[in-house]
């Protein structure tokens, strides 16, 4: 059974939601985003993606205190990802209440300190962030597009330890025009080990039916909530 994770994405303390990764395509759907977690827990949500679009503009981690009210108030599983740039923000991200870290840019610039990260850590606490557009990795927020491509990104850190992928196809993200399932089966097909979360584009109970059914791990989605073409109740089955 497909794993459910509702994302909540954090500008200046708020909830909101970007369409392909545009700053300027912000839409605001909740001043506190400790409100979107606890409806979600209530929903029978267990895990939840927090990502800090201020941080991941930044050099650092900027809305860790958001993540700690959350931490606090709930008791959800909490994987936070956006800024993690140091030592000292993997330590922040950690002491404020996650579990887990989604790392992207780091793993592309800085290969030696993203290992040893998963060394210290763990495969099940560090998750790699792969941010693909047009079959390259994309990072910092999505603002530069790299030279590697997906599939020997995910084939060198797999060798490293890394058990968890969360890979978002950049195009589809906020579009509401459906999951890039093709790719992830790919990605499955090679790695059929890996948990594998799927990111972007997801629009309604169909894709998520589409991809359950095509093995993929667990999928994180935010705005075909927030824009209600998912409905929690419907996703009862799928939280058991």
């Amino acid at each position: 059974m497909i794993e459910i994770i509702p994302a909540i994405d954090i500008i200046d303390g708020k909830c909101v939601r970007l369409t392909q990764g545009d700053y300027n395509q912000k839409k605001v759907y909740n001043e506190d985003p400790l409100e979107v977690a606890k409806m979600f827990e209530d929903a029978g949500v267990k895990r939840l993606h927090t990502v800090d679009l201020d941080g991941a503009c930044s050099s650092h981690i900027v809305n860790e205190k958001v993540i700690e009210r959350i931490a606090t108030h709930t008791n959800l599983t909490i994987d936070f990802g956006g800024g993690i740039k140091s030592d000292d923000d993997v330590r922040k991200a950690f002491n404020a209440g996650a579990q887990m870290v989604t790392v992207g840019s780091i793993a592309v610039r800085s290969p030696e300190l993203f290992s040893t990260w998963i060394e210290t850590y763990g495969g099940e606490r560090i998750i790699l962030g792969a941010d693909v557009k047009n079959g390259l990795i994309s990072i910092n927020g999505w603002k530069e597009e790299g030279e590697q491509k997906l599939m020997d990104f995910i084939d060198y850190y797999s060798h490293r330890g890394i058990s968890k992928v969360l890979c978002t196809d950049i195009s589809r993200d906020g579009m509401l025009q459906g999951p890039a399932t093709e790719l992830y089966s790919e990605i499955m097909e090679k790695h059929p080990s890996l948990h594998l979360i799927a990111s972007g584009g997801v629009s309604s109970m169909q894709d998520i039916e589409c991809l359950n059914s095509n093995g993929i791990p667990a999928v994180v989605f935010g705005k075909a909530i927030y824009e209600g073409r998912i409905n929690l109740k419907d996703l009862e089955r799928f939280l058991c």
